[in-house]
């Protein structure tokens, strides 16, 4: 069961350095298949990914690519309450990042000059969906709706078959509401491997984006510089920083959403009643027999988990800023009054009624986020994800001439008389 840790200053900071053992680096032994299976389909293309598509999944699908009118049809054997649910999530999802999108700009200056920035969406995004027993809808609404919105003109999206060969509807139905363009069936680094290098039906990708297995993972992180890519993600985790009046029962479930995804997953609370450290422990025995992936719940729990009892809320607060979880639950009676004091974390859910599920299928706020620390410096996936900028600059002779002595200085003092020359010729300058 679940290890509970009385916070000394020692213990707690014990546990960090359990959970680093669980982030998923590239295992040593599945470098080697990755980046052979990379070289692979750089040289050879598709014939190299249908090699490996029926090397690993027993066959490969008679068509790679779905049209729009296989997608059509797929769809239409979705539940009609499930679309309606993904459409209401697309239009969530799209109005908060519709917010984050930024605008190119000029300015000039009274002495004639110009300067500005440019900013625009990437030509071509690689999505990668899982397609087997992880087949997570919400991720192509999360991953797609964003590039689409900062302006990214071809969204692509790779996704295994399923065991029958065929595609996933959920996962098209998706597709099909976020703007996807195109569709391949094919999954694994394979498919990482053929959006970044390109094959003779695959387009090349300016950027991969995506959850998958260990394999997909060490290649997007080996194919890092060939493409972007958007993060090598860890195993799942949620952190809750809870009060005496939080419900414990809700602190079990939401603690047990997380668990549930594998037995890598990290589950956390952080309290300073202890009282309400036991209840919820007994709510995590009692709700766990009725969960169908309860054996993978248990064991996340045992081996990563812990509720933690502090001796105050604000040395809860410090941890969760040194621990910088993915996802992180204020369970408290005044939960606003925490948002200034933490820094460190993917997304926040505030109050009871704000559980981590909310944010990963419907509110609105990405729920792509950093894990295993990272939120230290990293950010969620957003609309900034997608685009790139450029800077213009424009001067006026007699501007250029205004400054010319200060910049001949700064090349000579680095060394770089050609700089200073570049100037230099413009003035008949010595």
């Amino acid at each position: 069961m679940i290890t509970t840790v009385t916070a000394d200053g020692v213990q707690e900071y014990a546990f960090i350095k359990t959970l680093k053992t669980r982030a998923q680096n590239s295992d040593k032994n599945v470098i080697p298949v990755v980046t052979e299976i990379l070289e692979n389909v750089r040289q050879n293309g598709d014939a190299a990914v249908r090699e490996y598509t029926v090397k690993f999944d027993g066959k490969a699908p008679e068509k790679t690519e779905i049209t729009p009118e296989e997608m059509d049809a797929l769809i239409a054997s979705c539940d009609a309450d499930y679309l309606s649910t993904v459409e209401k999530a697309a239009k969530n999802i799209a109005d908060f990042h519709q917010r984050q999108l930024q605008q190119s700009w000029l300015t000039t200056k009274p002495n004639g000059v110009m300067m500005g920035q440019r900013v625009r969406g990437l030509k071509r995004v690689g999505i990668y969906v899982p397609g087997g027993t992880a087949a997570y809808p919400s991720s192509v609404l999360m991953n797609a709706i964003p590039a689409k919105i900062a302006g990214v003109e071809e969204i692509i999206m790779v996704t295994p078959p399923q065991k029958d060969g065929t595609p996933n509807p959920n996962i098209i139905a998706a597709a099909k509401i976020a703007g996807v363009d195109r569709v391949f069936l094919m999954g694994g680094a394979q498919a990482v491997a053929a959006l970044a290098y390109g094959t003779e039906t695959v387009p090349k990708a300016d950027k991969i984006v995506g959850p998958g297995n260990i394999f997909v993972a060490t290649a997007k992180k080996l194919l890092y510089g060939v493409v972007d890519i958007d993060m090598i993600a860890g195993p799942s985790e949620i952190l809750i920083i809870a009060d005496k009046s939080a419900n414990p029962g809700y602190l079990a479930a939401d603690l047990m959403s997380q668990a549930e995804h594998d037995r890598l997953a990290s589950a956390i609370l952080l309290t300073d009643c202890a009282a309400l450290a036991e209840q919820t422990k007994e709510e995590l025995t009692k709700q766990m027999q009725r969960l169908e992936r309860r054996d993978i719940i248990e064991s996340s729990l045992d081996n990563f988990g812990a509720v933690i009892v502090c001796s105050d809320m604000q040395q809860a607060v410090d941890f969760a800023n040194e621990l910088a979880p993915e996802h992180l639950e204020v369970c408290c009676e005044n939960p606003m009054e925490y948002v200034g004091k933490l820094d460190n974390a993917g997304s926040v859910f505030l109050g009871s009624y704000s559980p981590e599920p909310l944010g990963d299928y419907f509110a609105g706020p990405n729920h792509v986020l950093p894990t295993s620390g990272t939120a230290r410096f990293f950010s969620p996936l957003s609309v900034d994800s997608f685009i790139k900028k450029s800077s213009f600059i424009y001067y006026t002779e007699d501007a250029l001439r205004a400054d010319a002595a200060d910049i001949i200085r700064f090349a000579n003092t680095e060394g770089l008389t050609a700089h200073a020359n570049s100037i230099k010729v413009r003035f008949n300058l010595d």
